[in-house]
């Protein structure tokens, strides 16, 4: 197997049909590299929610080597479909921009759909890879942006990543402060945690939307989303349209994500200290180094 789907780079040479691209410009290939482009989903420009699921950028049964799996970015090339390839401005610092293709847009796309900005209280639960571009982008669409965490340790980090306020969720007290206070929550969170605190901070209305992947399933109490008519969601990265349009966004108002340039000798290592929590972001693999 070979993984990697954040992936940027510098086009080395194209098909004789393709038009979008030529030889020399940056580009990017996020979690996907191919759909049906047939069911409802794809035809919507939502190709992540592909019925027959998408063509995953790796290890995903590869419709163009039957009886093969994609191969990822963890290598010197990749050759795309450019349907599903993106631009990317020449002006890019790459290495901080590849985690858009799979952090950013999975952040990114919840947001949007569920209308976030001005006027808006929303809150940011995590702070990691995830967590710090939902704060960045939040914060960019000029919602009042809350980041809720467990470690006080996080607390002006949170703030320097453009967190208005820190609720540290291990302290009662600030928790019940804010009951009912939040417009929008999105949960960034992968480790097991209690869904129902965090529900019952929502305003009367408003939605929670998961976008970490815990392991185990999460008990939901009934009354967490009845009386108050609230609404517990989920999102999955973002179709090609959406993706495109993030990056173009993130461009012209300079968003990158935090990251750390590791060489692929030291992948090991840098696996180590994410189990630990040992990065800010994100870990990125300088390639050159194969």
């Amino acid at each position: 197997m070979v993984p990697g789907h954040e992936i940027v780079g510098r086009v080395s040479r194209v098909g004789s049909s393709v038009t979008k691209f030529k030889a020399g410009d940056f580009a990017g290939v996020g979690c996907m590299v191919g759909s049906c482009r047939k069911c409802s989903s794809c035809t919507q420009g939502l190709e992540q929610y592909c019925d027959t699921f998408p063509t995953w950028t790796y290890n995903s049964p590869d419709p163009l080597a039957p009886g093969q799996p994609t191969h990822g970015g963890y290598s010197d090339r990749i050759v795309v479909d450019e349907a599903f390839t993106l631009k990317v401005s020449s002006n890019a610092n790459l290495a901080a921009t590849a985690p858009l293709l799979c952090a950013g847009i999975t952040t990114y796309s919840p947001l949007r759909h569920w209308k976030v900005g001005p006027g808006q209280r929303v809150a940011i639960v995590g702070l990691g890879g995830l967590g710090h571009m939902g704060v960045k982008f939040a914060r960019a669409f000029g919602a009042q942006t809350v980041v809720i965490t467990t470690s006080p340790r996080k607390i002006d980090d949170a703030k320097r990543l453009g967190a208005h306020e820190v609720i540290v969720s291990s302290d009662a007290d600030q928790m019940t402060k804010n009951f009912r206070s939040f417009d929008f929550i999105l949960d960034c969170v992968s480790a097991e945690h209690d869904i129902n605190a965090y529900l019952n901070l929502l305003k009367r209305d408003a939605t929670l939307c998961l976008v970490g992947a815990p392991e185990k399933p999460m008990p939901v109490s009934a009354f967490s989303l009845l009386l108050p008519r609230r609404s517990f969601a989920g999102s999955g990265i973002g179709g090609i349209a959406e993706t495109q349009e993030m990056l173009d966004f993130c461009a012209k108002n300079n968003i990158t994500s935090d990251i750390e340039m590791i060489k692929m000798q030291d992948i090991n290592i840098a696996y180590d200290r994410l189990l630990k929590g040992d990065v800010k972001y994100r870990f990125v693999i300088d390639c050159k180094s194969l």
